[in-house]
C-alpha cells in the first residue's frame, strides 16, 4: 500500500517519528497505520491521534510514503531508512534522515538540527534551511556522514559536515561557523558564504567554494601542481545540481591544502 499521512492535530510534545518509513508503512493497511504507536514522552500514542491516512494500492512495487503538514515537532523522520521513497511537505524537526542508508528522502520545507547525521547512503534533499550539525556525527559518537548525498537548497547552520568521512554535501545557500570541521573525507560544496572558521582541523576531503570564498587560514598552503583533470570530473558531477554549481566546469581553480595544524591533507578548491 501507498500511504499519505496528513497532520490534523499538533502534538503537545515532540514525537519520535522514525517508524514512519516506507519499509514499515507500506506493509500495513490503513487501519494498521492508524494504530501504529509513536513515542510521545514516556507514552506511546497511535498515529491516528495526529494524522488522517489516505491509502491506495501500489501498482509499481516501489514503497512510497508522503507526509503533509506542520511537522516541526516530529523528530527522526526517515531515520534508519534503507529503501523506498519518503516525501514530506512541510517543516520537520531534528535528526531528519539520521542513519539513512538507502532510498530517497525529500523535504519541501526546512529541517531542524542534525539533518543527515551519521548518514550512510541514499539521497536526502531539503528544499529549505537545515540547522546545526547536518551531515555530522551523532552526539557521543566519532563518525559523521559516511555515504550518500545531502542536498540543501537553503542555508546550513554551524558544524556542517563535522567529522564527515565519505559522501557528498551540497548547500546552495550559506553555511555557518566551523564548516567541514575535523573532516576526514568526502566532498562538501557551498554555493553561498560561510562563517568564520571553515576547514578547522580538516584532515582530508575536499571543500569547494562555488560562491564567495573566504581567505584560506594561515594553516593552509597554496598548491601549484596540476589538478585540472580531477577538477573537471568533480565540477561536471556538481554541475548537475544547478544553481552556482552549474557553471563550475568552465572555471579554473585555486587550490590550498591543510589543515597543517593537525597534519591534515584536505583541500580547498576555489573556482576563479
Amino acid at each position: 500500500m501507498r500511504h499519505t499521512l496528513v497532520l490534523r492535530v499538533q502534538p503537545p510534545l515532540r514525537i519520535d517519528a522514525r517508524a514512519l518509513i516506507p519499509a514499515v508503512l507500506c506493509t500495513l493497511g490503513r487501519e494498521e497505520v492508524l494504530r501504529l504507536a509513536l513515542p510521545l514522552g514516556r507514552e506511546r500514542v497511535p498515529a491516528g491521534e495526529w494524522f488522517d491516512v489516505l491509502s491506495q494500492a501500489q501498482d509499481d512495487g516501489l514503497p512510497a510514503v508522503r507526509l503533509e503538514g506542520e511537522l516541526a515537532r516530529f523528530d527522526a523522520i526517515g531515520a534508519g531508512m534503507d529503501s523506498g521513497s519518503l516525501e514530506v511537505h512541510g517543516p520537520v524537526g531534528d535528526s531528519l534522515g539520521m542513519g539513512l542508508s538507502g532510498g530517497e528522502l525529500r523535504v519541501q520545507g526546512p529541517a531542524g538540527d542534525l539533518a543527515g547525521c551519521a548518514m550512510r547512503g541514499g539521497l536526502l534533499e531539503v528544499r529549505g534551511d537545515v540547522g546545526d550539525g547536518a551531515a555530522s556525527a551523532l552526539p557521543g559518537e566519532m563518525d559523521g556522514m559516511t555515504g550518500g548525498t545531502l542536498l540543501v537548497h537553503g542555508r546550513a547552520g554551524a558544524r556542517l559536515a563535522d567529522r564527515m568521512r565519505r559522501g557528498t554535501v551540497l548547500v546552495h545557500g550559506d553555511a555557518g561557523e566551523f564548516l567541514a570541521s575535523r573532516m576526514v573525507a568526502g566532498t562538501v560544496a557551498i554555493g553561498g558564504r560561510c562563517g568564520a572558521h571553515p576547514g578547522w582541523a580538516m584532515r582530508r576531503g575536499t571543500l569547494v567554494f562555488a560562491g564567495a570564498a573566504p581567505p584560506p587560514p594561515a594553516t593552509f598552503v597554496p598548491v601549484h601542481s596540476g589538478a585540472e583533470v580531477i577538477w573537471q570530473l568533480l565540477a561536471r558531477d556538481l554541475a548537475r545540481f544547478g544553481g552556482r554549481f552549474e557553471g563550475l566546469p568552465a572555471r579554473a581553480i585555486g587550490r590550498w591544502a591543510g589543515d597543517l595544524a593537525v597534519q591534515g591533507k584536505g583541500e580547498w578548491l576555489v573556482p576563479r
